[in-house]
């Protein structure tokens, strides 16, 4: 008896490292481990212990079940005298547990996250003057990107009436809904939330200024993060009101002003980078899309030369620091094409990085905007 109790501390202690993916906790700390037995081993040789492992999971049919068992199963196994394959019992919480539980987690953090003091999550809202410039199709490729540099990484569609993200994710499911809080959906590593996974996004949304202030808070406080190291924003155009809620709660966001070369896009580019003379935000640099189509080794500017030169220029005269021009993107339509099959293009179809082309691109991008 002493022995099986001794087992069944250690394997328990094990468990501890296993961490739910969604709350970023582990299953002990989350009391998903409702009990384990372990008997001597009935086979031929009576060495070794059968285990049983009882797992409370907080809702049927859990989207990540899958992944909590094997990681319960790896750690089990991973003790010596647990010699035989683990036998995992699943069910799921009773609703008196569930709900105590999502209380801690409220009460744990009964506001804005990113707001806390000693938060170390770098913030970047990435912003245009005008629609079609490649903002959301730069926000995917460089979360991915953080996301396969091994950042723990989020973002927000914050381009309510314009989502793009759910596709360009190729996400098609809801978040899991915990008595009211929400869990991000991740894909290609990224957690994410969008308007867009709901019921009825499909229909126009017709939403004033303070629904879509609130939008912004409930994605903000509503929607179990975690402790990300890296949150992106794709930011409606312009400078309306989601530029001024987030400038509101998220006063420690940095901006990125992405333009194309044009002097249409660029002269509008540089008002939403002129948000920062009116509200607590630093204007972090500016990326230059479609910059150039490359045909048989020449570069042709398509769209002219130096919109994103100017608007630096622009923005530092302005703010009165450095704003720099951090890349120029080039028009490929591998971009498109993997992006609208909902796969980032910087990434394989492994979901690893790509050393070349646009992947090397937003590696350096990435580590420019971390530095």
């Amino acid at each position: 008896m002493t022995d099986t109790r001794e087992i069944e501390a250690a394997i328990y202690d094990r468990l501890s490292r296993v961490i739910d993916p969604e709350l970023g906790r582990s299953v002990t700390d989350l009391g998903m481990i409702a009990a384990i037995d372990a008997v001597p081993a009935s086979g031929a040789d009576g060495n070794g212990y059968d285990v049983t492992v009882h797992v409370e999971l907080t809702v049927e049919g859990c989207p990540l079940s899958e992944t909590i068992t094997n990681q319960i199963n790896g750690a089990v196994a991973s003790y010596p005298d647990a010699t035989l394959t683990p036998h995992i019992e699943v069910s799921s919480m009773s609703r008196d547990k569930l709900d105590d539980l999502v209380a801690d987690l409220k009460a744990e953090r009964k506001q804005n996250p990113f707001n806390k003091p000693g938060v170390k999550t770098r913030i970047f809202a990435i912003a245009s003057g005008k629609g079609g410039v490649g903002k959301s199709s730069v926000t995917a490729n460089l979360a991915a990107t953080f996301a396969a540099l091994g950042y723990d990484t989020a973002a927000i569609d914050a381009d309510i009436y314009g989502f793009s993200l759910p596709r360009l994710f190729g996400v098609h499911t809801q978040p899991t809904n915990l008595n009211g809080m929400l869990m991000p959906v991740t894909a290609w590593g990224v957690k994410l939330i969008s308007i867009g996974m709901f019921a009825g996004a499909d229909r126009a949304i017709l939403w004033r200024g303070p629904r879509l202030q609130r939008s912004l808070e409930q994605f903000l406080s509503d929607v179990w993060w975690g402790q990300p190291d890296v949150l992106l924003l794709d930011l409606a155009p312009g400078t309306g009101d989601m530029a001024i809620s987030v400038a509101q709660a998220l006063p420690n966001a940095e901006l990125v002003v992405i333009t194309t070369p044009q002097p249409s896009a660029s002269d509008i580019a540089v008002r939403s980078g002129l948000v920062a003379l009116q509200v607590p935000m630093k204007v972090r640099g500016v990326v230059e899309n479609m910059s150039y189509y490359e045909h048989k080794g020449e570069r042709l500017h398509i769209f002219g030369e130096g919109g994103g030169q100017r608007v630096s220029e622009q923005l530092i005269e302005a703010l009165g620091y450095d704003v720099p021009l951090m890349a120029q993107l080039p028009l490929v339509p591998e971009v498109r094409e993997t992006g609208e099959a909902g796969r980032p293009a910087v990434l394989d179809a492994d979901g690893a990085l790509r050393t070349d082309g646009i992947g090397a691109t937003f590696r350096v991008l990435a580590e420019q905007l971390m530095a």
